[in-house]
């Protein structure tokens, strides 16, 4: 009997390995001219992407070869940047096997692993406002996704672990792959943990990603933690509240624009002008008639306005605070322009991501983080039920329960968004609450 890869793809739980989590079965119903496997990790610090493209490249190869047949592709690219050597050279000395799968190189700028960004510098198309990859007939993947893609295909195998790096202020800065529900301060040890007194963690990149309690646990979306001192300028600029910034804005904003000119999306077309924003803070309008507060919709937050801002404010927080007041108002994103051509000058404004380290206080931790196996023993685990966009998945398991690795735990609703959840250990189910599922493991 022939295997189909989505239903495969969703019984293993597979979402998409950074960001939001995007179910990847829904992802694969549909047709597509491209494939692109986004392997630009343009987050500094973080490793996976490119150390998985270089120990796993026949399976990023494979997986890759098989969405490219199943959504009926023409093309199928990996893009990464220039600079990762080692995963260059693994994926170049096999890629000759497989036929219609190339690789695209690109330069070291923040942020080229945007979707919509990667899709204009393979395809050349651009993804219209408020609009998805597939708009422009492209499909764009995670490297760890396609791992998972192919392990749930050809082992039948769910995603029980993660690959995270663990940097910043830790004794022993590298990349593990970890259970699922393991705790955020058990993973800093496995680092060699820290001589800071008082430090916080940000999951993710130091530029979308967000500040998090360590009691907090590993899920299917973490790709990196990094640990700073609590008076890193970074963690200054996470933590200061909306109502600081637009005073500062008010007091400080020369209304430059140089926030705009390195916006990615304004770069490829889009409307959005951080700088026509921040006049909101100091003169109660945008000051155009062709822009409107529903604009801030376009905002990908990467974050860049703020490093480009000679007086340091932050019209990524503005943005944010108007989308959520916007949506709670009930009013929609109404642009949905297709832009015809990007800023003539685009090639120029691109944020080389070296001076963003600098710009970030980051130089320091810029370090190599290999990719290690250490021995791991967690005795319990919190698996939350809602690592992904949409519902969380519904328990299937009562407590008292015994499982076992890669036991289905929790199941999407029928016809709801979501992703099925595995165990990560051998255990007996502890408790069921507050949207998780605890595993007393070891058992």
């Amino acid at each position: 009997m022939e295997k189909d890869l989505c239903s495969l793809v969703k019984e293993a739980g597979v979402v998409g390995a950074g960001g939001a989590g995007f179910p990847t079965h829904v992802k694969l119903n549909a047709k597509a001219e491209y494939v692109i496997i986004n392997g630009a990790e343009c987050e500094p610090l973080l490793r996976v992407d490119q150390q998985l493209m270089d120990i796993e490249a026949r399976k990023v190869l494979e997986g890759l070869k098989l969405i490219k047949e199943y959504v009926g592709a023409k093309y199928a690219v990996i893009a990464l940047k220039e600079k990762y050597k080692k995963a260059i050279h693994s994926l170049e000395s096999i890629i000759d096997e497989y036929e219609g799968i190339s690789i695209h190189k690109l330069k070291n700028f923040y942020p080229a692993g945007d979707e919509q960004i990667i899709v204009y510098e393979v395809t050349g198309r651009i993804v219209p406002e408020g609009g998805i990859p597939l708009n422009v007939g492209t499909i764009v993947s995670n490297v760890e996704t396609i791992v998972n893609v192919y392990d749930a295909y050809y082992d039948n195998k769910p995603v029980t672990e993660k690959y995270v790096t663990i940097t910043g202020e830790v004794k022993s800065p590298k990349t593990l792959k970890l259970p699922i529900g393991m705790s955020i301060e058990e993973v800093i040890d496995l680092a060699g943990g820290t001589n800071l007194k008082e430090y916080v963690v940000i999951n993710g990149g130091p530029m979308m990603g967000k500040i998090t309690d360590v009691k907090n646990p590993i899920t299917k979306t973490t790709k990196g933690l990094i640990v700073l001192p609590k008076d890193h300028s970074l963690v200054k600029s996470l933590t200061k509240d909306i109502n600081t910034m637009l005073k500062e804005a008010k007091i400080a904003c020369m209304h430059c624009s140089h926030c705009s000119e390195v916006c990615p999306r304004n770069l490829i077309g889009h409307r959005i002008y951080p700088d026509k924003m921040m006049r909101l803070a100091s003169y109660s309008s945008v000051c155009d008639n062709k822009v409107t507060p529903v604009n801030a919709y376009l905002c990908c937050e990467c974050r860049l306005c703020e490093y480009a801002c000679v007086m340091n404010l932050q019209p990524w927080k503005l943005h944010n605070s108007l989308k959520k007041n916007l949506g709670e108002s009930g009013i929609k994103n109404t642009c949905k322009n297709q832009p015809k051509n990007i800023h003539p000058f685009r090639s120029y404004k691109k944020y080389p991501v070296n001076k963003l380290i600098y710009k970030l206080g980051l130089n320091s931790y810029d370090v190599d983080a290999p990719l290690m196996a250490v021995k791991i023993d967690v005795n319990y685990i919190e698996i939350p039920l809602n690592q992904h966009i949409g519902s969380p998945a519904v328990p299937i398991v009562q407590i008292g329960d015994r499982v076992f690795k890669g036991d289905l735990i929790a199941k999407i609703e029928e016809s709801k968004l979501g992703s099925n959840i595995h165990s990560s250990v051998d255990g007996i189910i502890h408790d069921i609450r507050n949207n998780m599922i605890i595993i007393n493991g070891g058992m």
